[in-house]
């Protein structure tokens, strides 16, 4: 339980909404901030505006996905008001308080050096990631289907980067009959690759593996997909790159080109928001007992 424990949850988007429910049912106290255009009240939790004096007895903030941008800013659906995390904000937090999110930017975790607080990012941890990954491959599959006249199965597939989500997504390519080839550079990682049945090649020669790719999914957070990449590409391909922004493609050049790439990060929350948010909920209220467990042995 959370009896005791006071959350401050600022901005986010329709998964915030169940890590709230799952906070109220287990007794935590939660303030809303950035969410006044909501449908309906939430039972149970109380609005407040972003100011100092809402962090003076905060034990949690909850941050969306991307806590904030480069300027601090945060993002809500839920609220038309500008939402700027400062100094001048979380100097009020209480020196046990942690600062909770799925991905930090360099803004927000200096802000937490500079203020000593603790900054636990979810996304960084591979239960949350590989679940996640799971909406990530629905969406991905949807957006897929979408945008090409052919089906997967047959097609000439390539995935770039073999983390949580890129296993995932080659797995399921592979299910649907594609022949799938996967980039990568760590040499466990091209075994494990083939061991699954699948093409292993290093991200370096890249360019000599997409003249007959049919569907092109990045999930590599860097300029992969050069122009010099997308020029040895046949014009029918499909560039789906999930990386976070602004991604691992060279847009300009393959709307040059003529090929469609779509930059797709944050499927969990577009495709399957219930889903993504109970995957979310359920760990972050675990890590928020332990927190409550370790206030009270102080």
């Amino acid at each position: 339980m959370l009896t005791g424990i006071h959350v401050a949850f600022i901005g986010g988007d329709a998964r915030q909404l169940e890590v709230i429910k799952k906070c109220i049912e287990m007794d935590a106290h939660v303030t809303l901030i950035g969410f006044d255009n909501l449908d309906s009240k939430i039972p149970g939790a109380y609005l407040k505006e972003l100011e100092a004096d809402s962090f003076i007895d905060v034990d949690a903030i909850i941050l969306p996905i991307v806590g904030t941008d480069d300027e601090g800013n945060v993002e809500s659906i839920f609220s038309q008001k500008k939402l700027v995390l400062t100094k001048d904000y979380l100097v009020k937090l209480p020196k046990r308080s942690k600062i909770y999110t799925g991905m930090a930017k360099t803004y927000l975790r200096n802000l937490c050096d500079d203020l000593k607080i603790e900054l636990i990012e979810l996304l960084d941890r591979d239960d949350v990631a590989i679940y996640n990954s799971i909406p990530t491959v629905e969406g991905t599959l949807l957006l897929t289907i979408q945008n090409t006249d052919f089906t997967i199965h047959g097609s000439n597939a390539i995935v770039l980067g073999f983390g949580r989500t890129g296993v995932t997504l080659a797995r399921v390519l592979k299910a649907l009959g594609a022949n799938v080839k996967v980039g990568a550079r760590k040499p466990e990682h091209m075994a494990r690759i083939y061991e699954m049945g699948l093409f292993p090649f290093h991200t370096d020669d890249l360019e000599k593996h997409v003249t007959d790719v049919d569907l092109l999914f990045n999930t590599v957070p860097q300029m992969i997909i050069t122009a010099k990449v997308i020029a040895n590409m046949p014009s029918h391909s499909l560039i789906i790159d999930l990386a976070s922004k602004p991604g691992g493609t060279d847009f300009r050049y393959a709307e040059k080109r003529g090929i469609k790439a779509i930059l797709a990060p944050g499927l969990p929350g577009i495709v399957a928001p219930k889903t993504a948010g109970q995957i979310i909920a359920n760990v972050l209220t675990n890590l928020l007992t332990e927190q409550t467990g370790d206030r009270g042995g102080k």
